[in-house]
């Protein structure tokens, strides 16, 4: 799939973003370096928004491109930047949406405790839409046990949170709005992995890594 891309508006750690010429709509995420594998993502995004999920919807898919929807609004983190949400009321739109996508049952397994995981959810992969957050950025999904996605989004907060950087507070306040509540899923073998998956990620600084361990005592200390 090849679509002539339109003006760049925006770049992640792995993906740039342009419009679609002509049509306002739509924008062509285009990945670089042949990292990941956009036709999967798309998959897995439609098969979400089928059960309910706030997704972006999907028109084409290769590999190294998708063409989906334009989402209008916010992240989560430029509307924690502008005052527009608070950090208490963030922690609990990601709970909500963890507990949503986790109501969806896994693509390739009857067990009932498997279900449909993002991997990679946190405020700067949230969309505040005028119709409500949307969940972008689906690359890392996979089917699998619930408590290792509340692992991985606890996590990421958290390794902010210790940092000691501009975000470090917003991000404990979210962390524990995340958090509050929903301590029981948080399981010790999700977040286990959750480390290591953070650990391996290629993306990640080597300072990032060593965040790790203060971060998990952060969320061992508000879990108990």
């Amino acid at each position: 799939m090849r679509t002539g891309p339109g003006r760049l508006i925006g770049s992640g750690r792995s993906a740039d973003v342009f419009e679609v010429e002509g049509e306002r709509g739509w924008v062509v995420r285009r990945d670089r370096d042949g990292w990941g594998d956009a036709s999967a993502e798309a998959a897995v995004m439609e098969y979400v928004r089928g059960h309910g999920c706030p997704a972006p919807a999907v028109r084409a898919a290769s590999r190294t491109e998708m063409v989906m929807e334009r989402l209008s609004g916010p992240t989560m983190l430029a509307a924690f930047e502008t005052g527009e949400i608070g950090a208490r009321e963030g922690g609990g739109v990601l709970a909500g949406l963890l507990r949503a996508l986790h109501a969806v049952p896994g693509r390739g397994s009857g067990d009932a405790g498997v279900r449909v995981l993002h991997l990679d959810l946190h405020p700067d992969n949230v969309m505040l839409t005028p119709d409500g957050p949307k969940v972008i950025d689906w690359s890392n999904a996979e089917d699998g046990p619930p408590g290792l996605d509340w692992g991985m989004s606890a996590v990421i907060l958290a390794q902010v949170a210790v940092g000691g950087e501009i975000y470090a507070e917003l991000a404990r306040e979210t962390l524990v709005a995340m958090l509050d509540g929903n301590g029981d899923r948080v399981t010790e073998e999700g977040l286990a992995e959750a480390r290591v998956r953070r650990a391996a990620n290629p993306t990640m600084s080597a300072h990032e890594v060593q965040l790790l361990g203060d971060a998990e005592e952060l969320i061992r200390a508000l879990l108990h």
